[in-house]
């Protein structure tokens, strides 16, 4: 099966008829639907499927109990409208470039796998990359049992519905002790490549994020009769701190973004008892993230104060600068580079990202690398998120390339 027929296939699944973005929730039907697609992939080429205790797929090429493996995937999940490429570009390369392989007659010397792993994104339970997070110990068991979606719904309920054993989550250090690379395709998040004129780059390292709950609470009031100088307005005091997330971002030359809120009571005639949102900030070290987060908490508890509002703050979620590990992400550029010698020679661009992924997570555990396809517009986490079909090509052929340079020495 050709990329583009698995990439057709794949395409309706989860896909919003009003927006054209997608809603692939961890543990929905669409959910069910991706994971129903990938074991079909794995099975159709002949290769050994597995599902680990977290809900992550794993489909093996050779014995994985050899250790030293190669591995390469992504996510099928997405964030609520998302684009088509985010995450799936990755999975179905990676399938890609095994048959590419196959075409090519190599001869593997390590064990090769495919990876989906589940709720990267996070848009069901509100933290990023669960099923790496699970499997690397970076999630105990105790928070995974407390995360709750919008409804009130468990992640432990939430799996249990879609037919999985949540008893089962947990540390997977045995399985990841097999793994002795993990290569990540993934559209790039950004336009660096394409103004570089790059169909393909390679990741130096994901910049320091984290995500922070800012709960205002104020009280609940008639928006009639309830007069301006009366009234205690949770939403003044969150209004104002975005626009001062923005002005700390600038000034420091980093992102800031409240791209998620909940308001209760939530009625057009009814002045808030609480406001919550979410602040994502990103920053190239971890120093300027530090002033960013703290100068947008010190004018959030200022602006809360004069508002006689209350407020907490929470950390959610937070994941420290990676440096993807030199010596593959050398040996990355040495096989796209082909007449390279060294870092300094170079022909393949490589280039930070402020997006977090599976293989951010999984490098302190085991050795990990990604690559970028060219996005000609720099958007994404949206329907407008797009891949040119030769530069989905080219990605492919890149991480073929890498994978035989990994896999069949």
């Amino acid at each position: 099966m050709t990329f583009h027929s698995m990439w057709a296939e794949l395409l309706p699944i989860g896909r919003s008829s009003a927006s054209g973005g997608y809603r692939r929730f961890a543990w929905t039907g669409a959910d069910t639907d991706c994971r129903a697609w990938f074991r079909a992939q794995a099975e159709s080429r002949g290769l050994r499927y597995e599902l680990d205790r977290n809900g992550n797929q794993w489909a093996w090429l050779g014995d994985p109990a050899e250790g030293d493996a190669v591995v390469t995937g992504s996510h099928l999940d997405s964030v609520p409208d998302g684009g088509a490429f985010d995450g799936p570009l990755g999975v179905v390369s990676s399938f890609a470039a095994l048959d590419e392989l196959r075409a090519r007659h190599v001869e593997f010397t390590r064990p090769l796998a495919i990876v989906n792993f589940g709720d990267e994104e996070g848009a069901r339970f509100g933290l990023a990359c669960v099923g790496s997070r699970l499997a690397a110990g970076q999630l105990t068991v105790e928070q995974a049992h407390r995360l709750t979606d919008g409804d009130g719904i468990t992640l432990p309920q939430a799996m249990e519905r879609a037919g999985y054993d949540p008893d089962t989550i947990g540390p997977d250090p045995e399985r990841l002790s097999r793994v002795g690379a993990f290569v990540e395709l993934h559209v790039e998040q950004g336009r660096a490549l394409d103004l570089s004129g790059d169909q393909v780059g390679i990741a130096s390292a994901i910049w320091p994020h984290g995500r922070w709950r800012f709960d205002f609470r104020g009280e609940a009031n008639h928006a009639g009769t309830t007069r301006l100088v009366d009234r205690r307005d949770p939403m003044l005091s969150y209004a104002e701190t975005v626009l001062a997330a923005r002005r700390e971002a600038q000034l420091a030359g980093a992102v800031a973004t409240f791209g998620k809120i909940s308001v209760e009571p939530n009625g057009v005639n009814a002045i808030p008892s609480l406001v919550r949102g979410w602040l994502d900030s990103r920053a190239a070290d971890q120093a300027t993230l530090d002033t960013v987060v703290t100068g947008v908490e010190k004018a959030a508890r200022e602006y809360a104060e004069a508002q006689g509002v209350e407020l907490d703050v929470v950390r959610e979620s937070f994941t420290p600068v990676v440096e993807f590990e030199h010596a593959l992400r050398d040996e990355l550029a040495r096989i796209l580079g082909k007449d390279g010698e060294g870092a300094a020679a170079l022909t393949v661009p490589v280039l930070g990202t402020g997006a977090g992924h599976d293989a951010g997570i999984l490098s302190g555990t085991v050795p990990t690398a990604m690559l970028f396809v060219r996005n000609p517009t720099g958007v994404s986490h949206s329907p407008a998120e797009y891949a040119a079909e030769d530069d989905c090509e080219a990605g492919v052929t890149a991480l073929a390339d890498v994978l035989e340079g990994l896999a069949c020495r």
